[in-house]
């Protein structure tokens, strides 16, 4: 067993001083820009963005803008950019080209506490951690209390399912929220970003896992809870993204069209191609 275990140990070890020894490329400015007047107000002027050592743009001149008690929609197919644009917001990457503004202030100004002090990220993958859903929900405001984590599950749409679980709030989640299903897991990463009442919301193809009337039940509820945020909808689903204010349609990394559901179905071939496989005649009309 110590001849099996060491060579393993050996390995982990190199590899955790290679993560400890890497230099972030994302670093605060040395006197960043911590406060704004305004609130939640977004915008994409002339984005690019490319990978390390990738031969084409994943993103190219991207330009937009989303204020509060807006939703703004992003749909596309598999590969045309859409996660890489949302990652943008949160500054996991620096822009290549063009700048990003939240508040009229360009990101790389502000510190990255600030900055997503703002956002409330739900993430394509909804990531859990073992312990008790109510400590997972805090995960997102850690002084939260019961009522805000009861209300936010109600938004979410997921007070049925922890009420019909053994120990309710406090009913154990297994590590990466095995022992639940994906649209459980979905719903319990929308309310823990809920909980932190954010000025920005950043929902990346989260309702992905969801049943047609829980979508449409968690987007109704939703509506009403961010009134006077702004909502920012990645998605597969036509339906989920039809009643935006706002759909920006990419399709290899460029903006291919922007607009509302009935103006897209008559300017953008793309949109129209994309409605056209989901939806049937009856349903469009």
């Amino acid at each position: 067993m110590i001849f099996i275990l060491i060579p393993r140990a050996s390995a982990s070890a190199i590899r955790i001083n290679e993560v400890l020894n890497v230099e972030p490329e994302i670093n605060d400015p040395n006197d960043p820009v911590d406060k704004t007047e305004k609130r939640g107000y977004i915008e994409f002027k002339n984005v690019s963005f490319r990978y390390n050592n990738a031969e084409g743009e994943a993103l190219e001149d991207i330009s937009f803008q989303a204020e509060p008690g807006e939703v703004t929609a992003i749909i596309g197919g598999t590969g045309s950019g859409k996660s890489t644009l949302v990652n943008l917001i949160s500054r996991f990457y620096d822009v290549s080209r063009g700048s990003i503004l939240i508040d009229d202030v360009d990101i790389r100004k502000m510190s990255q506490e600030y900055l997503r002090s703002k956002i409330g990220l739900v993430p394509q993958k909804a990531v859990l951690f073992s312990g008790t859903i109510t400590q997972n929900i805090r995960f997102g405001k850690e002084d939260a209390n019961k009522e805000e984590i009861v209300h936010a599950c109600e938004i979410a749409q997921a007070t049925e399912f922890i009420n019909d679980m053994k120990d309710g709030y406090d009913s154990e989640i297994s590590q990466g929220g095995t022992n639940i299903s994906g649209g459980q897991k979905q719903r319990l990463s929308i309310a823990r970003a809920l909980v932190r009442k954010p000025e920005i919301y950043i929902f990346d193809d989260s309702f992905s896992a969801l049943d047609f009337k829980t979508d449409a039940k968690l987007r109704q509820a939703l509506k009403k809870e961010t009134l006077n945020d702004t909502v920012i909808i990645v998605a597969q689903r036509v339906t989920t993204v039809m009643n935006a204010d706002r759909i920006i349609v990419l399709d290899e990394g460029r903006i291919v069209g922007m607009g509302t559901h009935k103006e897209l179905l008559s300017s953008s071939d793309v949109y129209r191609q994309i409605v056209s496989s989901q939806l049937s005649e009856e349903e469009l009309a």
